[in-house]
Parts: structure tokens; C-alpha cells; sequence
């Protein structure tokens, strides 16, 4: 059963608008040809990189990379200005953009112009080819500078690695983009890439790996998440060599990941394992048709409402930044304050208290808007049919405050949404 619900997965994570992102590109492509080529093209001198370009990227992906290649000339214009013609060069960019299509979103910042549709951004380079196959583009940090990328050599990589390990490594990158973005994991999709590529290519258990099999890869990796130092700061991306950041501490959500992985695979009882590997992976992944059919039967005979709404309903998740929620109890002593961690040893939050949950941590650039959902469930809150999962928005002091009504599971999430797109998420439970 497990080699059917993994293939599942992996056509559930295949990106749906690929129509309309190519139809963006292909705009952009077609006005700059007009202006710096003499071409009416909608495909020549243009690259698609990134998680799109390297065929790793899921539904729901907002951040699109494209490099534009221009004639040698335009580099000898701009570089012969007096003091950042790397600036000057975004911004006729920006403009002949802008011209064309006055009414989007673009703006030119760092190394990148950025053009904003409803469900995603293309961040559009200017390049120039070297003989080296390698790119110069420009960097108007600092007073201006140009710098060099080769992120043909990192898709070549990938491409190459992937036949050798029978297709696995890219569906291994989206299944990983898949946890992250559920589990609101602050990791760029460049990062992803380049450890699910470190993995598997530091072993060859997986090179003949099948769909009946991928239970074991995705716990081999996340034991392998596991194993790096948390002190790493940087890894070597795969072909170029560039250097790829960490964003967040990954390795504690890793931790959660292996052992609900260890444990799926511990079970006999198929449907209960894939209701754990659900619980890794999040909604994208399917559940065997009887467990459905049983929802279905139990959604039309419950007596209860069951108001719970999904973030990925209302907004594309793609997770880039790092979100953290706390709660304090009302009145709580020293003692109360420490069993608040200790969830693990049974504690449970006392009926009838004050619950103050708010953001400790986050790193989202602003403008920003904050969500909330807090989620009840058990026989008590279903016998007084108060169901909830409703998702509202911040009043703006980044908190919420609740009242430990009736006992049973509770969590509580928070989203973070920037440019239309949910970018970063986290959760606590909270046993009453």
C-alpha cells in the first residue's frame, strides 16, 4: 500500500499552475528580446533556475528564478558609468517592464528585479555568458559590483545525480519541501537541494529506489538531517560549489520527523501508518481509500459542526522564514511555568485558565500580516458541538488570548502572510 501512496504524494506535489508561470515568463522573455535583442522571441536568451529550473519545486511555490541574457554591449554601457551602473542597468530594466506592463508590481533592488503576480514573484537577473558557460550579473549592494554565478552546473548536477539514483533524488527534494511547509521549517529551497543531493550521494542504499521503498529514504534522510552539526553554517551547493546558507535551527523538527518516520515504520497496521506519515508530510498526502470512505461515512453521521479551516486554502505556502509561539498560563507559579515544557511527561494546562500565546521569534521582513487558528478536539468539545479551527487575524499586538474551557487536545498555529503567500508558520499543543 505504501509504494501507491507515495506515487500519490508525488503527483499531489506537482506544480498546478505551470501554465501560468510559463505564460509570465514568457511575457517578460518576449519585451526584453524586443529591446536588447531586436527579437519578437518569448523563449530565447532566457533560463529558468532555482527549485523551478531544477524541476524540484511543489505546488504552491511563490519565489521564481529567471536569468536574462544580454549582449556583451549593454555590459561595456553600464560598466562604463562613473558609479554604480549596476543600479542604473535594474532600473532600465525595471522601466522597459514597466512600460510594457504599467499596472505590476515591479520593483529592481540588490541583484534582482522583481516582477509580483497574485500567487508568486519572478525575481528576473540580468547575466551576461562567459566563455566559461559561468554568468556575470550585477550586485548594486556596496556602490555596485559584478559578481559570477553558475547555476547551469548545479541543474546539470542535479539532473545527472538523480538518473543515477532512479529519479529519487528530485522527489525526495519535493517531499522535504512538502514537511517544511508544513511544519513551518525555516530552509530556502537552494538548502533542500543541496542536502537531499549530499545524502544521496554519500550512500548508495537508495540508488535502485522505488515507491515501496520511500518510506525508508525519507527516514534514512531525516536521520541524516539529524546528524549534521548544528554549528554548520554553510554546505557547498552541488555543480557550482556556491556556498548555501542556513536560514534556522532545522535539526529539532528533523528530530520530530525521524521519530514519527521510525514509527510509521514500526507499525503493522497500515492505516495507522499512513496516518503518521501524514502527520510528517501534512495534507498533501493521501490517506488509503478506506480511511477516506470512513471520513466520509463519519462526517454525514457526526452530530457536530467542525468548523476547521486550512491555511493552504486561503494562501500558497511556501515556508522562508522563521515564526516561533510561546503561551504563558495566568497566575502560573514557578512550577506550573516549567511543566510547560514537559508536555512529553504528561502535564496537562489546568480547566478554566487564562492561556496568553504570542510571537517570541520572528525574522519575516515587514510589511506582514499575522493569522492565528485554534484548534479543540474531543468528546467533550464535540458533545457541546464547539468544534473549532476557525483561522482570524491578528489584532495587531501579535497575541491571543484563550480560556482553558474544557479538557481535551488543543493546538494552537500562527502564520505569517507576506506578498499573498503564507512564508512562515509554527504550532504548540496544548493538552488540557
Amino acid at each position: 500500500m505504501s509504494a501507491t501512496l507515495f506515487n500519490e504524494f508525488r503527483t499531489r506535489l506537482a506544480v498546478k499552475n505551470s501554465d501560468n508561470i510559463s505564460t509570465s515568463y514568457k511575457q517578460i522573455t518576449k519585451c526584453l528580446n524586443g529591446h536588447y535583442w531586436d527579437s519578437d522571441s518569448d523563449i530565447l536568451h532566457c533560463r529558468q533556475v532555482g527549485s523551478y529550473g531544477r524541476h524540484t519545486a511543489i505546488d504552491g511555490v511563490s519565489d521564481l528564478d529567471m536569468l536574462f541574457e544580454l549582449p556583451w554591449s549593454v555590459y561595456e554601457r553600464f560598466n562604463a558609468y562613473e558609479s554604480n551602473g549596476q543600479s542604473s542597468l535594474l532600473g532600465e530594466i525595471k522601466k522597459k517592464l514597466k512600460d510594457r506592463y504599467p499596472t505590476t508590481d515591479i520593483t529592481a533592488d540588490g541583484q534582482v528585479v522583481v516582477i509580483k503576480y497574485a500567487k508568486y514573484r519572478v525575481e528576473l537577473v540580468p547575466v551576461f555568458t562567459n566563455a566559461d558557460g559561468t554568468y556575470t550579473y550585477p550586485n548594486t549592494n556596496s556602490g555596485g559590483s559584478w559578481e559570477s554565478c553558475d547555476p547551469i552546473s548545479e541543474i546539470r548536477a542535479v539532473n545527472k545525480l538523480n538518473d543515477e539514483k532512479n529519479k529519487c533524488l528530485k522527489r525526495l527534494c519535493k517531499m522535504t519541501r512538502a514537511w517544511k511547509n508544513e511544519h513551518g521549517v525555516s530552509m530556502s529551497g537552494y538548502l533542500i537541494d543541496t542536502l537531499c543531493y549530499n545524502f544521496l550521494n554519500s550512500t548508495n542504499d537508495h540508488d535502485k529506489a522505488t515507491y515501496s521503498t520511500y518510506k525508508t529514504l525519507v527516514k534514512d534522510f531525516f536521520s541524516y538531517l539529524v546528524s549534521l552539526s548544528t554549528t554548520q553554517e554553510s554546505w557547498k551547493a552541488p555543480g557550482s560549489g556556491e556556498a548555501v546558507q542556513k536560514s534556522g535551527n532545522f535539526h529539532s523538527k528533523a528530530k520530530r520527523a525521524l521519530l514519527r518516520c521510525t514509527e510509521a515504520l514500526d507499525l503493522t497496521d497500515e492505516k495507522k501508518a499512513a496516518k503518521k506519515w501524514k502527520s510528517v508530510f501534512g495534507r498533501k498526502f493521501p490517506l488509503p481509500v478506506t480511511i477516506a470512505m470512513e471520513a466520509i461515512a463519519k462526517d454525514s453521521a457526526r452530530s457536530y459542526r467542525d468548523t476547521e479551516q486550512f491555511i493552504d486554502d486561503f494562501y500558497p505556502v511556501d515556508i522562508r522564514y522563521k515564526v516561533e509561539i510561546s503561551y504563558d498560563i495566568e497566575n502560573q507559579g514557578s512550577a506550573m511555568r516549567a511543566l510547560l515544557n514537559r508536555i512529553d511527561l504528561g502535564f496537562k494546562v489546568p480547566k478554566s485558565r487564562k492561556l496568553d500565546f504570542q510571537i517570541i521569534d520572528i525574522n519575516v521582513p515587514s510589511p506582514y500580516m499575522i493569522q492565528w487558528k485554534v484548534r479543540n478536539v474531543g468528546g467533550v468539545a464535540e458533545e457541546r458541538d464547539m468544534i473549532r479551527g476557525q483561522i482570524i487575524n491578528d489584532t495587531g499586538n501579535k497575541k491571543i488570548r484563550e480560556t482553558s474551557t474544557f479538557e481535551g487536545e488543543h493546538f494552537v498555529e500562527c502564520y505569517v502572510i507576506k506578498d499573498g503567500v503564507c512564508v512562515a508558520r509554527d504550532s504548540v499543543e496544548v493538552p488540557i
